[in-house]
């Protein structure tokens, strides 16, 4: 038996290539040598799957990882925006900003940060970003 999430995402394919369902049967009869996608193993899903994709079907990308940017409040917002930017440059997600405040000052956000502590993160990863030579030197 396959997992939810494969079956949720055959049913998607047949939503999205607008098979019928006799259409449908027929392939997973053709590819798999089933009449029901509850019978597919681990080892045939694949086959109907490419099968889909062949046919046109496109699985959306999943979800990105990491939560929404903070909003901080004016006084804030340069920092915060500096800091978004050195993030995005990195190539990494709000959730290593918080990983860094949660290390070197036991907070768990950086949202929750006070104006000192910020500073100090936002160096530490200008210092990052120059060992990596993302960050000009002056």
């Amino acid at each position: 038996m396959i997992s939810k999430g494969k079956l949720a995402q055959i049913h998607i394919a047949k939503a999205q290539l607008g098979l019928s369902d006799d259409e449908y049967r027929a392939i997973l009869a053709r590819t798999a040598g089933v009449s029901s996608a509850k019978q597919l193993t681990n080892r045939n899903v694949g086959n109907v799957l490419h099968e889909f994709r062949r046919l046109g079907f496109v699985p959306k990308p999943a979800k990105k990882a990491g939560r929404k940017a903070p909003r901080p409040p004016r006084s804030r917002a340069r920092v915060m925006d500096k800091i978004e930017a050195m993030l995005a440059e990195a190539g990494r997600p709000w959730g290593y900003a918080d990983g860094m405040a949660r290390h070197m000052f036991q907070v768990e956000r950086v949202d929750w940060l006070d104006d000192d502590q910020l500073q100090r993160l936002m160096q530490a990863l200008i210092i990052d970003a120059k060992r990596h030579a993302r960050y000009p030197d002056e």
